[in-house]
């Protein structure tokens, strides 16, 4: 007997190297020191996905650099297939400061000028780990510079094409953009290609200029192709935890998620399945606020079942 191999989940564009301050609630000038921590959402998701039993890829580009190597071998040791990583010889791995203000939201200042992560090649793209995949997930920092924004949309297409599901979480990062309409225009440009969106109640707010709380203004967003659009927040109870770091939070209940769907994706028409993987995905999320850094956060499957559970209790 057959089993059917596990599901391989890719995401696409930034790996990049978060300095947060190591003392909580000051600003970057008043900050005496900072912890180094990988980061990037779209190789914080894929690190969720394999940390949670899941099979996934990351494809990006990283300078040929301490950090760039740094941030593979983390690949690499979480169990994420790096095949798809490019090295550049002239440009640096991007840099992010982000501090954790006393509420625990972050606010971001970016080196990037430019970075390795916005020089990766339609012909750099593997386009043999690419079309393996189940899911493909991408976020929207890659579409802001060329030659990055070419591959992007190539990969997308390519997806597409092979029939696999895309996956898009905006993560608005506003100060990497030239401007709020340029940065508006760039994440809707790609809107109506996913099969699956997870949007933030301010990202709402910023994509419609309209209150995120009214229903109406959420659905304003919906289009024909999409199977689900998810507001981080959702609709499913959250769990209450200690908060110290909300960095990467939104990545692991991404990751969690699309682990669900790619091991069934009739869950999008299955509310009860979709309830139960959205709980669970939460439950990763909330564990995922309660250390520093995203990558070193990101709960195993016994953490999120056990959370899950006392809250059924």
């Amino acid at each position: 007997m057959t089993t059917n191999p596990t599901p391989l989940i890719v995401t696409f564009g930034e790996m990049l190297i978060d300095f947060v301050p190591d003392v909580a609630g000051v600003s970057l000038a008043e900050s005496g020191g900072f912890i180094k921590a990988p980061g990037g959402a779209p190789a914080n998701v894929a690190c969720a996905i394999s940390k949670l039993g899941g099979k996934s890829a990351f494809i990006g580009k990283v300078g040929d650099d301490e950090f760039g190597h740094m941030l593979v071998d983390i690949l690499k040791k979480n169990g994420v297939n790096s095949e798809g990583v490019c090295y550049d010889p002239h440009a640096r791995t991007a840099l992010a400061f982000v501090t954790l203000k006393k509420n625990g939201e972050r606010e971001f200042m970016f080196y990037r000028n430019p970075s390795a992560d916005m020089l990766l090649k339609e012909s750099e793209l593997n386009m043999g780990l690419l079309k393996q995949a189940k899911v493909f997930h991408y976020g929207s920092i890659s579409l802001i510079s060329e030659p990055c924004r070419s591959a992007h949309l190539t990969a997308m297409k390519a997806a597409r094409e092979a029939g696999i599901l895309l996956s898009y979480d905006p993560n608005v990062r506003l100060p990497l953009w030239p401007s709020s309409d340029a940065a508006r225009d760039g994440i809707k440009s790609i809107w109506k290609d996913a099969d699956f969106i997870k949007v933030s109640d301010d990202e709402v707010a910023f994509l419609t200029q309209g209150d995120p709380e009214k229903e109406d203004v959420v659905l304003s967003l919906w289009h024909d192709r999409l199977k689900l659009l998810v507001g981080f927040k959702g609709r499913v109870p959250g769990f209450s935890v200690k908060a110290v770091d909300t960095t990467g939070a939104g990545d692991a209940f991404v990751g969690s998620f699309l682990l669900s769907v790619a091991k069934d994706t009739s869950i999008f028409h299955k509310e009860e399945k979709l309830r139960e993987a959205l709980a669970f995905a939460n439950a990763c999320g909330a564990i995922c606020t309660t250390q520093k850094g995203a990558i070193p956060a990101l709960p195993s499957t016994s953490d999120a079942l056990a959370l899950v559970k006392s809250k059924a209790n």
